[in-house]
């Protein structure tokens, strides 16, 4: 993708010389005007004229840039390059400039409601860190007033440019927020129990976030430093429903835990009573044995024991 933003290479002179050189242009007006009055001489009067007119012409050039900052720089509405250099400068005073904040920003999205793969509705939301990489797009490609809030008209000043863009992220967020929870159930079913979930995607889920928030955000210039789902939930009208049903898996997934430990405990009795010759069962007593074992093992109650005092 081609680069459009260039840094500004016109005439670039220390601020605090160009300050001192103006102040002395303001003072000698002020010098020659007293002069041109008192000696009633109209030479002293143009030479008075011109120093004022030339102090007013060098006050519009001076810019200062703080670390972290820059300054989109036009010509009679030609882009003419970005200034980045830290410090008090002057420049061109025929040119005006926008300034705009290169710093990383936070941005912390409300969970919104999103249907996920299966249909379901969850509560996903992000947390978002983002800055400005091409200045050239931010301000050129997209349309910062169409980004204000309630049609408010956006100023030149720092803080409602990067409010603009600001909504632009939010925006752009919640699209790429809504489209990669679309892809993926929220978590494992009977007919998607291989595949990748919301809840167990990790860092993969976090990874295709970032790259299509990267997509959708590059056409204002803007890099994505780190993008990450901060909350998961299902919706409020179903959350009861899938809990009961989580409940469910998790008790069938125990149940059969304990059934395979009691067969095994099972068969290790019925082997040990058979290989040491302690007692000889036929079937019919071996089943009944069994069975009492199997509730014994698999019950959720303790057991209440009760002695034989007749024949096995």
């Amino acid at each position: 993708m081609k680069n459009n933003e260039y840094p500004y290479q016109g005439t670039t002179l220390n601020g605090f010389a160009m300050l001192f050189l103006n102040l002395a242009l303001t003072i000698g007006a002020i010098v020659l005007l007293v002069l041109s009055i008192d000696q009633e001489s109209w030479q002293l009067g143009v030479g008075c004229a011109l120093a004022f007119i030339l102090s007013l012409f060098l006050w519009p050039g001076f810019i200062m840039l703080e670390p972290g900052e820059a300054r989109v720089v036009m010509f009679f509405g030609k882009y003419v390059g970005t200034f980045t250099r830290t410090g008090y400068y002057w420049i061109n005073p025929f040119t005006s400039t926008k300034k705009l904040s290169l710093r990383a920003r936070n941005l912390d999205a409300e969970p919104i409601k999103v249907n996920d793969k299966e249909g379901n509705p969850v509560m996903i939301g992000l947390v978002l860190v983002w800055r400005l990489k091409d200045t050239y797009k931010a301000l050129f490609e997209i349309d910062s007033q169409t980004m204000a809030a309630n049609n408010a008209q956006v100023g030149t000043d720092v803080k409602s440019m990067m409010a603009a863009f600001e909504r632009f992220v939010r925006v752009q967020s919640d699209a790429a927020l809504r489209q990669v929870a679309g892809q993926y159930a929220y978590d494992d079913t009977e007919t998607h129990s291989s595949d990748i979930t919301l809840r167990s995607g990790g860092e993969e889920i976090n990874d295709q976030l970032e790259q299509k928030l990267t997509e959708r955000l590059a056409m204002a210039g803007i890099e994505v430093v780190e993008a990450r789902i901060n909350y998961l939930a299902y919706a409020p009208e179903i959350a009861a429903v899938m809990l009961r049903r989580q409940q469910a898996t998790a008790i069938i997934a125990a149940r059969e835990k304990i059934v395979e430990g009691a067969v095994s405990m099972v068969k290790m009795a019925l082997d040990q009573l058979q290989e040491q010759d302690i007692v000889r069962l036929d079937d019919e007593k071996k089943a009944q044995m069994v069975s009492n074992l199997l509730v014994v093992l698999c019950g959720e109650d303790n057991a209440q024991p009760i002695v034989n005092t007749g024949s096995i």
